[in-house]
């Protein structure tokens, strides 16, 4: 299931250094960043291998998570968290704030056969956001 980190931050007067490391298993392969997304839903879909780190960096969004089991909300609001999702976790980022950049860092190169777009069927997730 997917997990919230706090990632380590060194603060000065002369700003904030955020540090991404040992967060994905394997090396990045992939990196991706989703902005001016408006009121669209975005994802919808799970991976068979692919695990995928996101951070806000500016601004903020929702991200809803199922992995068949569990239902979790997460709010990324602050570029000192970081959600890494597992392959088995369906997932749908929304209520994204017009300043919103979410940027992803993934373990694996994209592969269209990766990507599951079936929900798990006792999924909570609204039809609506599912069907966007």
């Amino acid at each position: 299931m997917a997990r919230l980190l706090q990632l380590q931050t060194f603060s000065s007067e002369k700003g904030h250094l955020t540090v991404f490391e040992k967060v994905l298993p394997g090396a990045i392969q992939r990196a991706f960043y989703i902005y001016g997304v408006g009121d669209a839903p975005r994802a919808g879909h799970r991976h068979i291998k692919t695990w995928n780190a996101l951070v806000c960096v500016a601004g903020k969004c929702r991200v809803l998570v199922e992995d068949g089991k569990t239902h979790e909300e997460y709010w990324l609001d602050n570029p000192e968290k970081c959600l890494v999702i597992e392959p088995q976790d369906w997932h749908v980022m929304d209520s994204f704030s017009d300043d919103a950049v979410l940027f992803v860092l993934s373990n694996e190169l994209y592969d269209k056969a990766d990507y599951i777009y079936e929900p798990y069927p006792a999924s909570r997730i609204q039809p609506e956001v599912i069907a966007a």
